[in-house]
């Protein structure tokens, strides 16, 4: 009977394991602006198009001019997504993603209008619905994101019905939540853009949590299980 080499006391045989390599890991963290101010400016001045065209406020024939008014919105938040997860918040860059897929359809609709594209909207705003109704679920202790999300379901659900019916108080009642829903969007805009030049909260946004901590606590709370974050530890 042979037996194989010594081994380090505890490993198996066969198995080479390295040293604690945590005394010369050096972790480079890469300040950024926050991008949420411009997502949530960027969420409210789309949602003010659309609703003002679900109202009535434009002419007769304003559908393609208010589809290429929120296109660029596509551009903004996607921007902001990538910027959201190269700060680690993946909640907010996966909320400024999927707006920014769904400007981008929306826009293309309204001003292409394919076959069956109002239908296909209604389908696509009844998901969005079922998604920010997910995400709100986990957002709790953001505030500020959390009624964002819960302004957001009932008027992509009420768009998704209007879509879908074709009845038009629907779609009115979507105009109003929609204009609800930037109002929202414009405030959080507006608070976090105010805290992040004075360096202070100044109107309300409610975090609790974690996300106050984030904001209220020293560097040494931030670093905090830096080893197991999305981009430091081995895989996602």
């Amino acid at each position: 009977m042979t037996t194989s080499e010594s081994s380090p006391a505890g490993a198996p045989d066969g198995r080479r394991f390295e040293p604690d390599l945590r005394g010369m890991t050096r972790i480079n963290l890469r300040p950024i602006a926050s991008p949420m101010p411009l997502g949530f400016y960027t969420v409210g001045i789309a949602s003010v198009m659309v609703g003002c065209f679900q109202l009535g406020v434009f002419e007769d024939g304003a559908r393609r001019a208010v589809g290429l008014a929120i296109l660029p919105a596509f551009v903004l938040q996607l921007v902001v997504a990538v910027f959201a997860l190269g700060a680690r918040d993946a909640l907010a860059a996966t909320l400024m993603a999927c707006f920014s897929g769904l400007w981008l359809a929306s826009s293309l609709v309204l001003v292409v209008d394919p076959v069956g594209g109002t239908r296909v909207l209604g389908v696509l705003n009844a998901t969005f619905a079922l998604f920010a109704l997910m995400m709100a679920a986990v957002a709790g202790r953001k505030r500020a994101l959390w009624l964002v999300l819960c302004t957001a379901v009932p008027r992509f659900a009420v768009a998704a019905l209007s879509n879908l019916t074709g009845v038009a108080w629907l779609s009115t009642l979507s105009g109003a939540l929609g204009l609800l829903l930037a109002a929202v969007a414009l405030y959080t805009a507006f608070a976090l853009m105010l805290e992040d030049m004075r360096g202070e909260e100044v109107l309300p946004i409610g975090r609790s949590g974690p996300a106050h901590h984030a904001v209220e606590g020293d560097l040494t709370v931030q670093l905090r299980d830096l080893e197991r974050q999305a981009g430091v530890r081995r895989t996602l």
